[in-house]
């Protein structure tokens, strides 16, 4: 048998360090809420002991004076019936009061973990995303959040509420003979050292029908996600069938680590309930003789009371297992560090200029070969450059490690002579306007994803961009204009329509640094020289990096950089390389309707 790394006494395995992340979360959560989480905890707690505990007290004392003094007139029983009623009342009061309090607990521990994933969350790199469902991040967040509420409920009722009544029941029975609280704790402790083994390895299973869950809900997160191309390729069928085998695993995974709890866990527990309960009964009987009738109803009610605590061990060690099982799916993704962060110390912002310097740079994806080695590009401020060559050339990486969502490998990139990586992230994007090669937007209004660039955008100023972008032209043909909701990724627009608006996007974001990447590659060629002309109007002034397979967007531009593999291959303006006859000539030569050939033709650069 191979030995894992907690056998080895390495340390505690992921899953375990992430279950107890969690609980170090969920603790800290009630201990800054602690003027609130104690009364909580505990006025359940004082109320059981009022409602369960004492209220027995005075029965007990009312059957012993029956049994010393046979029938007692009317006023001599109403003192034990009026301070039962007010027994049990105070009991009800104390657990009203600790309900308002555990309300707040709850909703103040929700919202400020629900802040503290998203806000984990968004500390993470690109890298990050592309490796998680949307749809299993957004469980996990929002699990872990609302997951607080049961740990502090099953802690409160099912935990707090019951021990700390059976101290006070401890005490109560110690005064009566001493040997009735040694067995009872007793066999308290022995049914936890015969369960716990039982229980570890309920664990594991509990484990595996988590991550079951997670699977399940990325799967149906990615067939929503692109449902389209699942109706076009007429995917539904199968894609049920994917689903139909992912439910089927979760039940089986589910239904094996109840069925261990129910019948390993609770078999062994069920007979020392039946043990405990018979056992205090034969005491009380036993020591009748020193006790008194008294002691007898004490002692059974008691003892009655300790069973219901160890047959719900078990279900209280489930809920609790699930819910730190649940969030430490979350916490699961603290573990691994973003390798994108701001540094210790970060420079404040003082750009020289907005020129742009890659020095030495060296890069690759993962663990595959260096796609840039030793690269060296400088573009002075104010330059228009256009990035050009076949697919895996560099382009997009380069504007990537230009915005810092990767991070080079060696070498440094500098803006107006700052190395951008002593910059805060933040800062360092605040000078860069970026429109993708695929455009993103969120299920807002036009107007809102227009303004995303720059929330304080004026009315006028979004409208001035959306002119400039040419998205009036297709806006006033929406149901409700700026304000119409463009759906989940911009699903209600056309490719060409995203565009517009992430050109508005930049527009608006009004930065010195300008990033380009195939801006204008969803447009049709009336509507790309009507946002050529606004893209030269954006650029005035400005650095502007401009990746492009359709050569005829950046011949304009100052320089064009021709990249293959990582490496320069040729620079200049575009009449320098027309005559050069160099591979940018062999790339315009081979366009095809404006677009780079990109089949598994001989490479032209290599001819």
């Amino acid at each position: 048998m191979h030995a894992t790394r907690e056998d080895a006494g390495d340390g505690p395995s992921p899953r375990k360090s992430a279950v107890l992340l969690a609980l170090r979360h969920y603790c800290g959560e009630l201990r800054r809420q602690w003027p609130i989480a104690a009364p909580a905890l505990m006025m359940p707690a004082m109320g059981n002991i009022f409602l369960f505990y004492l209220a027995p007290l005075m029965v007990a004392a009312l059957v012993g004076r029956l049994a010393a003094g046979g029938d007692l007139p009317l006023t001599a029983l109403l003192p034990y019936v009026l301070g039962f009623g007010a027994l049990l009342l105070t009991g009800e009061v104390l657990w009203r009061i600790g309900l308002h309090f555990l309300n707040r607990t709850d909703a103040r521990g929700i919202e400020r973990l629900g802040v503290v994933g998203m806000d984990e969350l968004l500390t993470k790199d690109a890298a990050f995303f592309h490796d998680n469902f949307a749809g299993s991040l957004t469980k996990r967040v929002l699990g872990f959040s609302s997951r607080f509420e049961d740990f502090v409920d099953t802690l409160t009722f099912s935990i707090m509420a019951k021990l700390v009544p059976l101290i006070f029941a401890s005490v109560v029975l110690w005064q009566y003979h001493p040997l009735l609280v040694l067995v009872l704790v007793g066999l308290i402790v022995v049914t936890g050292f015969l369960i716990a083994p039982l229980i570890r390895r309920r664990q594991a299973l509990v484990d595996q029908r988590e991550a079951a869950k997670v699977l399940v809900s990325g799967h149906v997160a990615d067939v929503l996600a692109n449902m389209e191309t699942v109706r076009a390729f007429a995917a539904e069928d199968r894609e049920a069938a994917e689903h139909r085998a992912r439910v089927a695993e979760q039940r089986r995974l589910s239904l094996r680590s109840w069925d261990y709890g129910n019948l390993r866990v609770d078999t062994v527990v069920a007979p020392i309930t039946v043990l405990t309960s018979t056992v205090g009964l034969l005491l009380a009987v036993v020591l009748r003789g020193g006790l008194g009738v008294e002691a007898i109803v004490v002692t059974f009610t008691y003892y009655a009371n300790a069973i219901n605590i160890m047959f719900e061990f078990n279900q209280v060690y489930r809920r609790i297992e699930t819910v730190l099982t649940e969030a430490a799916q979350f916490t699961e993704l603290l573990l691994v560090p973003p390798t994108v962060v701001d540094p210790a110390d970060p420079q404040p912002l003082r750009p020289a200029d907005a020129g742009v310097r890659f020095e030495r740079v060296r890069f690759a994806h993962g663990h595959g070969p260096a796609l840039f080695d030793g690269l060296d590009l400088d573009i002075p401020s104010g330059t228009k450059i256009g990035l050009v060559g076949r697919s895996g050339g560099g382009k997009t990486t380069l504007t990537r490690l230009l915005l810092r969502l990767m991070d080079v490998d060696g070498g440094r990139i500098l803006i107006g002579g700052q190395d951008i990586s002593r910059l805060r992230q933040a800062d360092l994007r605040s000078l860069v306007a970026y429109v993708p090669q695929e455009p993103a937007m969120f299920h807002r209004s036009v107007r809102d994803n227009i303004a995303f660039a720059r929330p304080g955008a004026t009315e006028a100023e979004i409208l001035q961009a959306a002119r400039a972008a040419h998205v009036t032209e297709f806006v006033e043909s929406l149901p409700d204009g700026f304000d119409t909701l463009v759906g989940e990724r911009g699903i209600k627009l056309s490719g060409g329509q995203r565009q517009r608006l992430a050109l508005a996007r930049a527009i608006v974001r009004d930065a010195p640094i300008l990033l380009l990447d195939e801006a204008t590659s969803a447009l049709d060629s009336e509507s790309e020289i009507l946002v050529q002309e606004a893209l030269w109007n954006l650029m005035r002034d400005r650095t502007a990096l401009v990746v492009a397979h359709r050569l005829s967007t950046v011949v304009r531009m100052d320089r064009l950089i021709v990249l293959n593999r990582g490496h320069i291959v040729e620079q200049g303006t575009h009449s320098d390389l027309m005559q050069a006859e160099g591979p940018y000539a062999r790339l315009w030569r081979h366009q095809s309707g404006g677009f780079l050939v990109d089949d598994d033709a001989p490479d032209a650069l290599h001819r």
